[in-house]
C-alpha cells in the first residue's frame, strides 16, 4: 500500500513539475502570428499582439498590449489600445499537439475610441465586415471563413470609450469605467450582452439584452433588443448637449430598444430634476417626468417622437413631431401642445423657460392654454404660437401702484394682487429675444389691455400698450372723448425696464394721436382735424391753405 502511494506521489510531482515546466518548454510566442491572424479575420481591422506569456494552471495566454486598427478613413491612429489581453485556451490541444484553441478574450483597461462623420458614418460601421454573413447566401456558404473562431466570449474590463466627431473642434465625450460581456458571440446570429459604463459628467448607465447577427456591410446597423437604464445623466457637465441650447438638469432613464437593423423603437420614461431649457432659465424647481416613444431611422439619421408625454405635477403636456442629425447639428420640427393646464403648477416651469415675473411676484390659480411649433436647429430654435390664461393673479404684483405715473389711470385700485380675468397672445421666442403680440389682457378694476412688444436677450422690455376703462374707475377720466361723441381709444402707455421690475411710462404722442386726433376724424371726415386738435390740446395745428 505505501508503495502504490509512493507511486502515486511521484506521479502527481511529476506532473505538477511538468505543468510548472510547460510554460518555459513551449515557445508561446510561436502562436502570436496565428492570434493575430485569426482576430484580424474576425474584426475586419488589423490586429497587433504584444509578448505573450503562458499559464498552463489557468489555461490562459496573457499578452502585455493589443492594437486594432481604426477605418483608415477616420483615423491612421488604432482604433482600440489595451495594456492587457487575456485569451482562454484549451490546455489539452495546447499540450500534447501544439494547437491554439481559443475560448475566450478579455481586453484590460482598453482605450476605445469612436468617431462620427457627418455624413453619418460611424468608424466601427466597418468593423467585423469580413466576418458576417451577407443577405441572400446559399447554405454552402453561409458562414464566412471565419465565422468558426472559436472565441464564444468577448470581455472589456475597465475601459474608457471616447466618441468625438470626424474633423469637428467639439468636445468629445469620455465613457469611463466602460466593462462588456458578449456571450456566446457568432457573427451570424444573434448573441447576448452586458454593458456597464459612467458617463461624462457624473451618472452610469447600463444596456443589456441581445444583438446580432453583425451586418455585414455596416455594423452600426446591427440589429438589437435591449433593456436601458441611465442614472443621475447631467446633461450639461456631459457634454452631450450643445451648450448655446441651455439646457441643464439632470435625468434618469429607463426603457427599451427595439431595432431591426434599419428601425430603432426607443420606449420608456424619463424623469429630469432641476430642468433647464434656456440660456436665460433658472433649475426648474419641480421634478418633470416625461413617458415618451421613438422611431428612429438609423440609414437617415432621423426619426419621430410618435409620444412625448410631459408631466409636472397635475400639468400635462405633449410633445410630438420630427428630428433629423445634419452634421454637428439636429434639426426640429415639432408641436408643443398643453390644454387646460394648472397655473400653480406651469407656474414652476417659468424660471428654466428664462421667463421672469416681477419682483416678489407668482402667479397663483387659473387655467393656462399653449400651443407651439418647435422648428429651426437647437442652437437657433424658434417657438411661436398661442398663449390663454384665464381666472388667475399675479400675486405680490400692484399694478395699480404702478400706473400712478399715468395720469388718466392714477388712482386705479387693484390691491396687492392683480387679478387676471384673460389673456391672450402670440408669443414668439428666438435667439434675437421674446415677442409677443396680439395682447389681450383683462383686468377687472382696470378694463382691458391690448399691445405688442418685445424683450431683448438681456431682459430689456419694449412694449406700447393701451388701457381701454371698463365702466368704473378709470373710464371716468375721459369725459372729453365721451363729450365729442368719439369712441373710447383708450390710453397709451409704454412698458420699458425688466420683467423683474418694469416701469409704466405715459405715451404723449399715443395720447394725443388716439385720444383726440382720431375721435375726431371720426366727427369731421372731411379732414380739417388739425385746428381742432390745436385749439383743444394747445398744440399748433397746420392750416389748411386757401
Amino acid at each position: 500500500m505505501k508503495r502504490i502511494l509512493r507511486m502515486v506521489g511521484i506521479i502527481l510531482v511529476l506532473f505538477l513539475v511538468t505543468v510548472l515546466a510547460l510554460p518555459f518548454l513551449i515557445n508561446v510566442n510561436r502562436f502570436r502570428p496565428q492570434l493575430e491572424a485569426e482576430l484580424t479575420a474576425a474584426l475586419g481591422r488589423q490586429v497587433k499582439v504584444g509578448n505573450l506569456k503562458l499559464s498552463i494552471v489557468a489555461a490562459r495566454l496573457s499578452a502585455e498590449d493589443l492594437s486594432i486598427a481604426d477605418d483608415p478613413a477616420f483615423s491612421q491612429s488604432p482604433f482600440i489600445r489595451a495594456k492587457s489581453l487575456e485569451v482562454g485556451v484549451r490546455p489539452m490541444p495546447l499540450i500534447f499537439s501544439r494547437t491554439l484553441e481559443i475560448e475566450d478574450l478579455t481586453l484590460f483597461q482598453p482605450e476605445i475610441f469612436l468617431v462620427h462623420a457627418a455624413s453619418g458614418q460611424w468608424n466601427f460601421s466597418s468593423l467585423g465586415g469580413n466576418s458576417a454573413p451577407t443577405k441572400g447566401s446559399t447554405s454552402k456558404d453561409a458562414d464566412p471563413p471565419n465565422a468558426n473562431l472559436p472565441v464564444r466570449e468577448w470581455n472589456v474590463t475597465g475601459g474608457r470609450l471616447t466618441v468625438s466627431r470626424l474633423n469637428s473642434s467639439a468636445r468629445a465625450q469620455v465613457y469611463d469605467n466602460l466593462n462588456l460581456r458578449v456571450r456566446s458571440f457568432s457573427p451570424a446570429s444573434e448573441f447576448p450582452f452586458t454593458l456597464t459604463t459612467n458617463l461624462p459628467g457624473g451618472g452610469n448607465a447600463k444596456l443589456d439584452g441581445v444583438a446580432g447577427p453583425v451586418n455585414a456591410k455596416d455594423a452600426s446597423l446591427m440589429p438589437m433588443d435591449a433593456r436601458i437604464l441611465v442614472r443621475r445623466f447631467d446633461l450639461a457637465a456631459s457634454g452631450f448637449v450643445d451648450p448655446l441650447t441651455g439646457i441643464g438638469g439632470v435625468a434618469d432613464l429607463s426603457g427599451t430598444i427595439r431595432c431591426d437593423g434599419a428601425q430603432a423603437r426607443i420606449q420608456g420614461g424619463i424623469l429630469f430634476d432641476k430642468l433647464k431649457l434656456s440660456p436665460r432659465g433658472q433649475p426648474a424647481a419641480r421634478p418633470v417626468q416625461v413617458a415618451y416613444t421613438v422611431t428612429h431611422d438609423l440609414p437617415k439619421h432621423a426619426g419621430e417622437v410618435m409620444q412625448g408625454e410631459i408631466t409636472v405635477s397635475k400639468a400635462l403636456a405633449q410633445l410630438t413631431g420630427t428630428y433629423r442629425f445634419q452634421g454637428e447639428t439636429t434639426l426640429l420640427n415639432m408641436k408643443f401642445n398643453g390644454q387646460g393646464m394648472p397655473v400653480d403648477d406651469i407656474e414652476a416651469m417659468l424660471p428654466p423657460l428664462g421667463v421672469v415675473l416681477p419682483s416678489g411676484s407668482s402667479l397663483q390659480g387659473g387655467t393656462v392654454w399653449v400651443t407651439l411649433s418647435i422648428k429651426g436647429p437647437t442652437d437657433r430654435l424658434v417657438i411661436e404660437g398661442p398663449v390663454k390664461l384665464s381666472d388667475t393673479k399675479l400675486a405680490g404684483f400692484d399694478l395699480g401702484s404702478k400706473l400712478t405715473t399715468i395720469s388718466r389711470l392714477a388712482g386705479t385700485a387693484t390691491g396687492s394682487d392683480t387679478t387676471i380675468q384673460n389673456l391672450t397672445t402670440y408669443v414668439r421666442v428666438s435667439p434675437e429675444g421674446i415677442r409677443t403680440d396680439a395682447i389681450h389682457l383683462s383686468i377687472p378694476p382696470i378694463g382691458v389691455i391690448t399691445g405688442a412688444g418685445s424683450i431683448n436677450p438681456g431682459g430689456a422690455l419694449n412694449y406700447r400698450m393701451n388701457a381701454v376703462p371698463g365702466s368704473s374707475g378709470a373710464r371716468a377720466g375721459l369725459p372729453l372723448i365721451v363729450s365729442l361723441g368719439g369712441t373710447d381709444a383708450g390710453i397709451p402707455f409704454v412698458i420699458q425696464g425688466t420683467a423683474s421690475n418694469p416701469t409704466f411710462i405715459p405715451d404723449v404722442k399715443g395720447i394725443v394721436g388716439s385720444q383726440f386726433e382720431n375721435p375726431l376724424k371720426a366727427r369731421f371726415p372731411a379732414g380739417n382735424t388739425g385746428s381742432s386738435v390745436g385749439s383743444l390740446t394747445g398744440l399748433p395745428g397746420k392750416r389748411k391753405k386757401n
